[in-house]
């Protein structure tokens, strides 16, 4: 934090250097104000950083915006007051409110943002001041919840379909064994029925038999006695 703060004290030495100017308002006093921080991922391809000032004993010209960038031990000059680099950084003025626009964000792009502001016409050591900074963090690209809800949608159609498919095949199954047992049933019942009528066939047979012996027997009995007679 302490080369932080000698790296302030640097910036506005160098705002003395690169916008010194001859100048009465000896009285200009400016503040500036930023956020602490931001947060966003690299899904949004753009953010703006706010910055806003006050300024009292100054001329009514429009001041210079300046930013930079504070990266580990290191500054990068950003926009002083022109953007190095048009196509990543761009500046938005209305009034007291400033923007810095950055696009085609990443990762790289988590370091501290410098808001400075300067009424070159003042010589006023407090006519060039910066803001605390804001530190911006970049996370990875997360799934958004329209993408995550897809997800799980998608998953339960899935489970559900491999349910309905395998219930299908179980009820299959269980209906081609019932099917196989009804048909084979009658021919079961056949094949008992015919044991049965022989077996019937067989019974009565034996019966005549018998019945047959039982008659004739009498007969033979009644030739003995005859013969024994004569």
């Amino acid at each position: 934090m302490a080369s932080f703060n000698k790296l302030k004290n640097l910036l506005i030495l160098a705002f003395d250097w690169i916008l010194y100017g001859a100048g009465v308002a000896d009285q200009c006093r400016v503040t500036v104000t930023q956020p602490g921080s931001q947060q966003t991922d690299s899904s949004m391809t753009t953010v703006s950083l706010p910055c806003t000032f006050s300024a009292s004993g100054c001329s009514s010209s429009q001041p210079q915006v300046l930013w930079f960038r504070y990266l580990t031990n290191i500054h990068q000059d950003l926009c002083t007051p022109g953007c190095k680099d048009n196509q990543k950084y761009k500046v938005h003025s209305s009034g007291d409110n400033i923007l810095l626009e950055i696009k085609d964000l990443t990762v790289n792009d988590s370091a501290v943002y410098i808001c400075g502001i300067a009424f070159s016409d003042s010589v006023s050591p407090l006519s060039k001041q910066t803001g605390d900074g804001t530190v911006l963090t970049v996370t990875e690209k997360q799934h958004s919840n329209g993408k995550l809800i897809s997800m799980i949608i998608v998953s339960s159609l899935l489970f559900l379909y491999s349910s309905a498919v395998l219930t299908s095949f179980v009820v299959y199954k269980v209906g081609s064994k019932r099917f196989f047992w009804f048909c084979k049933k009658p021919k079961l019942e056949k094949k008992i029925n015919s044991g049965r009528k022989v077996f019937q066939a067989i019974a009565q047979e034996l019966q005549k038999q018998r019945y047959a012996r039982h008659c004739q027997q009498p007969d033979d009995l009644e030739d003995d006695t005859v013969y024994q007679n004569r």
